[in-house]
C-alpha cells in the first residue's frame, strides 16, 4: 500500500497545496494577465501607428497629386509663354525685315536718282564738249567764237 507511487502522489499533493498556500497561482495568473495587457497595449499601439501611417501616406499622396497638378499648370503656363514669345519674336522679325527692306529700297532709289543725275551731268558735259568742238571747227573768227560761247552757255543751262 505505501509504495513509491504513493509517496510521489503525496509529495505532489503537498507540493501543489504548498503552491496554493503561497499564492503562486495568483502570481502566475497576474503575470499572465500583465503579459496579456502588455500584448494588448502593444497591439493597440501598433494599430494606432498603422492608422497614423495610413493618414500620413494619404496626406503625402494628396500632396503628390497636388504637386503634379501644379507642375502640369506650370508647364502649361511655360508653354503658353514660350508660344507668346515666339509670336512676338516672329512679329518683331517681320517688322525688322519690312523696315530693312524699305531702307534698302530707299537707298536703291537714292542711288538710282544720283546715278541718273551723274549720267545727265556726264552727258551734258560730253554734249557741251562735242558742241564746242563742232562749232569751233565750223565757225571761225569773232562771230563764230560768239556763237560758240552763247551755244555752250545755253546748252549748259539746259542740261543742268
Amino acid at each position: 500500500m505505501f509504495n513509491d507511487a504513493f509517496f510521489v502522489a503525496v509529495g505532489f499533493v503537498i507540493f501543489v497545496a504548498l503552491l496554493g498556500y503561497l499564492g503562486v497561482h495568483k502570481t502566475l495568473v497576474k503575470s499572465l494577465d500583465d503579459r496579456a495587457h502588455k500584448i494588448h497595449d502593444e497591439l493597440a499601439e501598433a494599430k494606432r501607428l498603422h492608422e497614423e501611417a495610413a493618414e500620413v501616406l494619404s496626406s503625402f499622396e494628396a500632396k503628390r497629386i497636388a504637386a503634379e497638378a501644379e507642375a502640369e499648370a506650370i508647364i502649361a503656363q511655360a508653354r503658353a509663354e514660350a508660344q507668346e514669345l515666339a509670336r512676338d519674336a516672329s512679329a518683331r522679325l517681320a517688322e525688322f525685315i519690312t523696315r530693312r527692306t524699305a531702307q534698302a529700297e530707299d537707298k536703291i532709289a537714292a542711288a538710282e536718282a544720283q546715278a541718273a543725275l551723274d549720267v545727265r551731268a556726264a552727258a551734258a558735259d560730253a554734249a557741251v564738249k562735242a558742241a564746242e568742238i563742232v562749232l569751233a571747227a565750223d565757225s571761225k573768227g569773232a562771230t563764230g567764237d560768239t556763237l560758240v560761247a552763247k551755244g555752250i552757255a545755253d546748252l549748259s543751262a539746259l542740261m543742268h
